[in-house]
């Protein structure tokens, strides 16, 4: 399924792709101006709202999952009535209630394939070493959650005193192939470091090696990464996440609104997507996150990067370098570096320029101005 990079997937191919693996998802208004992907016949509600829910449509329910954590539970259909979630979540009175469908979330580089690796020796091309990033001490330090596949001991991370390896998944589909994401969180938290070499990343997986996840696991991984933070008795200054969703109402799913309110201490950075949309993406198009878009040659904005008001910020997003981890046999891990293009990795230079102005002057307001600034989007 691998394309020229400039001829995305549409959500359609997506389905289909991942309906192969065994994965039971839902396009809602193919085509159409409410076009989204949900996990087919699941609700996510609040506690509060649980009671109701199920006192109005208990004929319809198969299941109740508590996720305790986030005081949510996801309430399954039964199959009759799986295909109508996005319909049962509006006649529920979803934002008045919270409950809503279980969005999927695309991977922005999903749509380009596997990336061109370099640096390991079985290369198609020629390509220059790239340098491992410095490891400056910055007092006090500036603490990046990347929400991602999680990140590998890539010998750009290992020698660091605060790494602490969140194993990739290369193989999920056990099909003797890397996954079309696999090696992702490794690659941003490199563009990362490169950007902002002084920078504490922590890496949380929360994205799928195939090139997905839903609004429950984000948000899971949002909160465990705070609670993880208050353990050490740090403070995460810096969020990235490179993966998103449309809606059918496009607004940003109740789920992650309500988490990503208990970070008005943190920048939080976001992938714009790739879908050469304006339609918002969530959580990009929170007016409390930066939304990062993807420039090509020459500073203009890339093809496939999505666009529109809510966007704050567009960085370089085509031919970006960074650390890459590949399957080699034996189920031996090889690393080198890669060559990748999307909006996953213009957000975390946006990222990086939000840390060093954190470093500097310690205001949080300042340091996503001043990324903004670096990185204008041009309207």
């Amino acid at each position: 399924m691998d394309r020229e990079w400039g001829n995305h997937f549409s959500f359609g191919e997506l389905q289909q792709f991942w309906a192969s693996y065994g994965h039971d998802f839902l396009l809602h208004d193919p085509g159409g101006d409410r076009e989204c992907l949900v996990r087919r016949g699941e609700l996510i509600t609040t506690a509060p709202a649980l009671d109701p829910v199920l006192d109005r449509f208990r004929r319809w329910v198969d299941s109740v999952q508590h996720e305790e954590d986030l005081l949510v539970a996801r309430v399954r259909l039964r199959e009759r009535e799986r295909d109508r979630c996005i319909d049962i979540a509006r006649e529920a009175g979803a934002r008045a209630t919270g409950v809503a469908a279980n969005h999927v979330h695309v991977g922005s580089p999903v749509m380009f394939g596997t990336p061109i690796m370099f640096g390991i020796g079985a290369e198609p091309h020629v390509a220059a070493p790239v340098p491992e990033p410095p490891a400056p001490s910055w007092d006090p330090p500036v603490v990046a959650g990347v929400l991602d596949t999680g990140c590998d001991p890539h010998p750009w991370f290992r020698s660091r005193s605060w790494f602490e390896p969140v194993a990739e998944v290369l193989d999920a589909d056990d099909d003797s192939g890397q996954d079309r994401q696999a090696g992702h969180g490794t690659f941003v938290s490199g563009v990362l470091l490169q950007h902002a070499p002084g920078v504490v990343v922590r890496p949380r997986r929360v994205l799928s090696s195939l090139g997905f996840t839903d609004d429950i696991t984000v948000a899971s991984g949002l909160r465990a990464l705070r609670r993880e933070a208050a353990a050490r008795g740090e403070r995460i200054g810096i969020a990235v996440l490179s993966s998103g969703c449309h809606t059918a109402d496009d607004t940003c799913p109740p789920v992650l609104e309500d988490e990503l309110e208990h970070w008005s201490q943190a920048a939080v950075v976001a992938a714009a997507g790739n879908h050469a949309r304006s339609r918002p993406f969530w959580p990009a198009a929170l007016s409390s996150v930066v939304a990062v878009a993807a420039t090509g040659s020459g500073g203009a904005l890339a093809p496939f990067s999505n666009r529109g008001d809510w966007v704050d910020a567009a960085a370089p997003g085509v031919d970006v370098t960074s650390s890459y981890v590949r399957m080699a046999p034996g189920g031996r891990r090889t690393y080198g570096f890669a060559r990748w293009s999307g909006t996953s990795f213009a957000a975390p230079q946006v990222a990086a320029e939000a840390a060093s102005a954190l470093h500097k002057t310690g205001d949080l307001r300042e340091a996503r101005a001043a990324a903004c600034r670096r990185y204008p989007f041009e309207r």
